[in-house]
């Protein structure tokens, strides 16, 4: 397979008949896919760009502003884009941060349809490029009084720098003491509720008159800190969160039976009588659903404690064995402020030249892009960075020299 370059487009006006009036005013490129071609372009305010996409259809002649979902890129000063595959395409972002400067914008990914099949609009969605992978999130469910927020706490005592929750969001006040993006991040109902049209909450709920979810975006933030994600939720969030593009191990605790429920319910002496029958009531509706709905992956039951917390450790991969899951990288990607780059295969190619000089610099970098996993609304993790001496470079990299 050939090089694939990447394309850069200063006037895109003059390349379409139908006299479309761009409103980039700064740097833009153009990525064919198909019968469309998808224009990056930003637009600057004071030498710092913001991102913005517009499609051409050549079918039909036509310029479409998409739905535009996912958090975008930072402002930046510039960027270069290379079209992956038929799906989506890798956006390098100049004068931004190592860990903020790989991006994917997905113009055909089964999420990307799925978004269209439901708004009915032309959609792209943006996905942060994050080094290395991390360790599928817990979705451990089960009805009140089960035990699993015991279990729960038994696993962060004994792991405490392994697991993390999200932090979930809500439309009501901060009470006192509570902070924001501690206890809670606090957002406007407006803002939520277009968040989560736009696909950004695995799940969600009002109760009593507020909404209250859990964001991806809060999810990725745990796998980003090098911890494993626990989601601590009812049933019908963990079957709003299996319906999501969230790749997670869905746990249910199950009581031995009703009866040991209801004397456990009553043990605790925090509710009255009426209170524990209606959780009764919810509790037999959710054992049901989640012995039967295909939900989960697995069923514990807590009839001895100790025995389920062991077992719980045992699908965890906790009970002895090394973990083989690889982490994700806390280092980001120094790249040159000015580059090009190319694709070959599965490997991009960035060159750079010495500032001043206008001879190419000592080494290059190759982001691998073969072990790409995840995506739009979270993050495209997988990614493989590392230099190397150019000089072995011909038409393929076949005699790629990694260095040391």
């Amino acid at each position: 397979m050939g090089e694939a370059p990447v394309i850069y487009v200063e006037n895109l006006k003059d390349r379409f008949s139908d006299g479309f009036n761009l409103r980039f005013k700064g740097f833009e490129t153009s990525i064919d896919v198909g019968d469309k071609t998808f224009v990056i372009g930003s637009n600057n305010n004071d030498s710092i760009s913001s991102i913005e996409v517009q499609i051409y259809d050549k079918s039909k002649g036509k310029w479409v502003i998409p739905t535009v979902l996912g958090t975008e890129p930072k402002r930046y000063e510039g960027h270069s884009a290379i079209l992956l595959n038929e799906d989506r395409i890798m956006v390098i972002t100049w004068g931004s941060t190592p860990d903020d400067c790989i991006w994917f914008l997905e113009v055909d990914t089964e999420y990307v349809k799925q978004q269209k099949k439901a708004s009915g609009t032309e959609v792209v969605a943006w996905s942060k490029g994050v080094r290395g992978d991390a360790e599928k999130p817990v979705v451990i469910s089960g009805p009140s009084g089960v035990g699993k927020g015991t279990l729960i706490n038994m696993l962060m005592k004994e792991f405490p720098t392994m697991f993390g929750f999200s932090v979930s969001h809500t439309t009501r006040a901060p009470r006192s003491m509570e902070k924001n993006g501690v206890h809670y991040h606090f957002t406007e109902r407006s803002i939520m509720e277009k968040d989560i049209k736009d696909g950004k909450f695995l799940e969600f709920a009002s109760v009593h008159g507020n909404l209250y979810g859990t964001s991806t975006e809060a999810v990725e933030a745990v796998a980003d800190s090098g911890k494993r994600c626990i989601l601590d939720i009812d049933v019908q969030g963990a079957k709003s969160v299996r319906a999501s593009s969230l790749d997670a191990v869905f746990i249910f605790i199950s009581p031995p039976s009703v009866a040991k429920l209801e004397e456990r319910l009553h043990l605790r002496g925090t509710e009255t009588q009426e209170q524990i029958q209606k959780r009764l009531r919810n509790a037999k509706a959710e054992i049901e659903q989640g012995k039967s709905s295909g939900i989960f992956d697995h069923i514990l039951c807590n009839d001895h404690l100790e025995k389920c917390y062991d077992d719980l450790k045992k699908l965890l991969g906790l009970d002895g064995t090394t973990s083989t899951n690889p982490k994700p990288s806390s280092k980001g990607i120094n790249l040159p402020s000015k580059h090009a780059a190319s694709k070959i295969n599965n490997k991009i190619l960035i060159k750079s030249e010495t500032p001043g000089s206008g001879n190419p610099s000592k080494n290059s970098i190759v982001l691998d892009v073969s072990l790409l996993k995840g995506g739009a609304p979270s993050r495209t993790r997988g990614l493989n960075v590392y230099a190397v001496d150019p000089n072995p470079f011909s038409d393929s990299l076949n005699g790629i020299h990694k260095l040391s």
